[in-house]
């Protein structure tokens, strides 16, 4: 018997998660079929794009900050052995670029402005707005969740951006300023090694995927949460916890595309 009641939990929790699969892919198309409302009340997501930026952004400029700080001694006393101490502006240039402006920024959107939206989104559900919106005639994810995704979308890729630049300055200043490598080296270095199309490019198109996913894992969690403080709350956790493996999965499976030849 124990076997057998084995066997039916397993099979519960596999009917489960694809149950969860199927309704969050159909959430997502749902959000993609009403996102017409962007050409015709663009104000909304100018609204949201304001509220989920900049309210991050200070976040991530200390963040990129800092990043670019131990970017500089860590990449300062790896190419002191090979003699290569010219380059520290190439190394942090392709780090930020490439991998750590847009995973970093993913995470810390996911932390700071995957779960406002998820508490934002159940808390209206508490308290029966959603419900209300329905009742006169107004589709809520239309007017509530398609501006709110559109918004993460377009504002992770200049998060990410403003994460790269901050942190290419601070390791300018420890490598510069504070070690005394050539200022003409470090940029010089920088500028031919980093390719717009192949390094920049490639970043901006991960920030993108990662504002994608971590806007909608926020959102279908919010919708999904239950009404009470406690779900709202729980929601938030597996937001963040969802939201940071996904970006991590998707981050292996990007660069193993992108940068494989």
């Amino acid at each position: 018997m124990s076997q057998l009641n084995f066997l039916a939990r397993l099979g519960k929790q596999a009917r489960e998660r694809l149950t969860g699969l199927g309704l969050f892919t159909r959430f997502f198309f749902m959000l993609l079929q009403r996102s017409s409302i962007v050409f015709k009340r663009p104000r909304l997501v100018s609204q949201q794009v304001h509220f989920i930026g900049n309210f991050s952004l200070l976040i991530i400029i200390v963040s990129g900050l800092f990043v670019g700080f131990v970017l500089g001694l860590q990449g300062y006393y790896t190419l002191n052995r090979y003699g290569s101490e010219e380059a520290l502006g190439l190394l942090v240039a392709l780090s930020l670029t490439r991998e750590l402006g847009p995973v970093i920024t993913a995470l810390l959107f996911a932390g700071r402005a995957g779960t406002s939206l998820t508490a934002e989104i159940g808390l209206m559900k508490a308290g029966e707005q959603l419900a209300a919106m329905e009742v006169m005639a107004v589709d809520p994810l239309r007017r509530v969740f398609v501006p709110r995704f559109w918004g993460g979308v377009l504002a992770m890729p200049v998060l990410a951006a403003v994460f790269s630049m901050v942190g290419i300055i601070g390791g300018w200043v420890v490598g510069v300023l504070l070690i005394g490598i050539d200022t003409g080296a470090f940029w010089s270095q920088m500028q031919n090694g980093v390719d717009v199309y192949k390094d920049v490019l490639n970043g901006v198109i991960k920030s993108i995927i990662f504002g994608v996913a971590v806007t909608l894992i926020a959102l279908y969690e919010g919708w999904q949460a239950r009404p009470t403080p406690e779900g709202v709350a729980r929601a938030t956790t597996r937001t963040v916890v969802t939201g940071s493996l996904a970006v991590l999965g998707l981050d292996f499976l990007l660069t193993a595309l992108m940068f494989s030849n």
